[in-house]
Formats: structure tokens, C-alpha cells, sequence
């Protein structure tokens, strides 16, 4: 509470003292003083809606890291094309965010694009900000892919998840548990472990399958792989508190029409719309680069 009290304090404080510069400045006509308040004020406002944004989190797990999964849906190498667009987009919004990203996971398209990845957003809110972006995301385009040049859609969805700590506990029974092995697959090089280091587990009782092939060792996909198992059974888990238990394959919606949170439009405009707060934006490339702040705090102060 008090730090939060000592952070409001300094934004109102900056924000008097640019006032004053700014009084100042006009008073004696310095328009390069103007000039570089202007960016100051740029900055405070962005440090301020980063402040209000944080008091909106009140959720368990908000301050947590985030799992994010991507799934190519309807479209083909369309929507694999897809999935590799939304990678890069939520890596630009997580660096410029000042987070870390690690992929967990990555399975290559058949003939370009990534069927599915899993990766993991690193910083403080991360999964406050980021449960927002669950759910199908619809893609309208001229298709690279299409020698005749027609207008493509594509589909691909994002699960998000918070990683839990070791500290809440959850109970996995080992004898649940089937351990698979395999050799790592897509691009890499040199870098590919040429022997059976991915690892797969797959739950008995509940069906669900984790998979994790980017560590070098076996060792270390299978503490990967055990600690999506842990983030999905406490999302399982908190279902079932809540009298709403369905299996994750059941919870997700159909990768297709009509079951869109966000559609990005290239062709014949370009514009992005959310399709839960009304937030538009025109500058769609903006928005593929990262900037996806507007949409987050929209949907938090819904």
C-alpha cells in the first residue's frame, strides 16, 4: 500500500514540476525547452498509465510470468503464416515492455510458419496483462502464398496461462504420468541435439499433453515440460472449484469463424479491431510491430 502511495506522489510531483518548467517556457517564449518537456511529459504519462494499469490487477496470479501458446487453426500455411506473425508481435510487445521471452517450444510448418509454440513472458505482470489476449485471433489478407493474389483468412489461437510457483502446491501422481522421448525437430543447425532429448508427458487422468524440445539436455525440457503440466492442472484445478470442470481441449473455442476476439485487417484496409471493448486501431502494421498497449488497458478497465 504505501509504496503504491510513494509512486502516486512522484508521478504528481513530476508532473508539477513540468507544469512549472512548462509556465515557464511560455513566459519566455523557449521553444526548445517546450520541445523537450514535451518528450518529459511523453514519458510521464506513459510511466502514468503503466501506475493505473497496475492498480487494476487484483487477480491471484497477475503479478505472476505468463505461458503463452499459439495454435494454428483454419487457414492452412496461411495460418501457420499467422502463428509466426503473433510470435514476433507479442516479442516486440514483451521487449519493449521490458519483459524476457523463452521459448518453450516450437513445432515448424509444413511448408512455412509454425504449426504451434509455447513460450514464456518473464517481468512482473506479466500475466496480468497478458490473460487478456486469450482466444482466436482472425487474420484478412492478400496471401503470399497465393499465386492469383486473393484475399485470405486465417485463424490461430492463444492460450495464456500464469506459471506457478513451486509454493502452491499441486499433486501429480508419477503412475499418472506417461514419460515420452523423442529427437528435436524444426530448424536449429548446429544446434539441433542430435539425440532423444525433447520430452512429451502426457496426465492419464485428465488427457492433457505438455511437450518441450528447445532445452539441450533431456533433463532440462522435462523440469519445462513438469512445470506446463503443474500450470495447466492448477488451471484445472481452479475450474473445478469454481462447479465449471471441462477438460482444457473442451474450454478453448473453435479456431475458426465467429469465435474471434481480435481481427486484423490488411486488405482492402487496414485496421485492427477488438472485438470485446470496440477498440479500434487503423495503424494495423503498429500493432504486428507491439503496440498492444491500448488494447490491454481497454479490456482491464472494462
Amino acid at each position: 500500500m504505501q509504496a503504491g502511495i510513494d509512486r502516486y506522489e512522484s508521478l504528481l510531483n513530476r508532473a508539477l514540476y513540468l507544469n512549472d518548467i512548462i509556465d515557464m517556457a511560455l513566459a519566455e517564449d523557449e521553444q526548445e525547452l517546450l520541445k523537450e518537456t514535451a518528450l518529459e511529459f511523453n514519458e510521464l504519462k506513459k510511466d502514468f498509465n503503466q501506475f493505473e494499469l497496475e492498480i487494476c490487477f487484483n487477480g491471484a496470479h497477475d503479478e505472476r510470468d505468463a505461458i503463452l501458446s499459439l495454435h494454428a487453426g483454419a487457414g492452412g500455411t496461411e495460418a501457420q503464416d499467422w502463428v509466426e506473425i503473433l510470435l514476433r508481435m507479442y516479442t516486440r510487445w514483451a521487449e519493449e515492455s521490458g519483459y524476457e521471452v523463452e521459448i518453450l517450444d516450437l513445432l515448424d510448418g509444413d511448408e512455412a510458419g509454425i504449426k504451434s509454440v509455447t513460450f514464456l513472458v518473464k517481468g512482473l505482470y506479466a500475466y496480468g496483462k497478458l490473460k487478456c489476449e486469450h482466444g482466436v485471433h482472425r487474420l484478412i489478407r492478400i496471401s503470399p502464398f497465393d499465386s492469383s493474389g486473393r484475399r485470405h483468412t486465417s485463424f490461430a489461437s492463444l492460450s495464456v496461462l500464469p506459471e506457478i510457483s513451486e509454493e502452491i502446491e499441486i499433486s501429480i501422481n508419477p503412475e499418472d504420468l506417461r514419460i515420452d522421448t523423442y529427437r528435436s525437430s524444426g530448424a536449429g543447425g548446429q544446434h539441433i541435439n542430435k539425440t532423444d532429448s525433447a520430452v512429451r508427458i502426457t496426465h492419464l487422468p485428465t488427457g492433457i499433453v505438455v511437450q518441450c524440445q528447445n532445452e539441450r539436455s533431456q533433463h532440462s525440457n522435462r523440469l519445462t515440460a513438469m512445470k506446463l503440466l503443474n500450470a495447466k492442472l492448477y488451471e484445472l484445478k481452479e475450474k473445478q472449484v469454481d462447479d465449471n470442470l471441462q477438460s482444457l481441449k473442451g474450454e478453448y473455442k473453435e479456431i475458426a469463424w465467429g469465435s474471434q476476439i481480435r481481427t486484423y485487417t490488411l486488405n482492402p484496409f487496414t485496421l485492427v479491431k477488438d472485438h470485446r471493448t470496440g477498440i479500434e486501431a487503423g495503424n494495423a502494421q503498429a500493432v504486428l510491430d507491439g503496440d498492444l498497449d491500448e488494447f490491454i488497458y481497454a479490456f482491464l478497465h472494462s
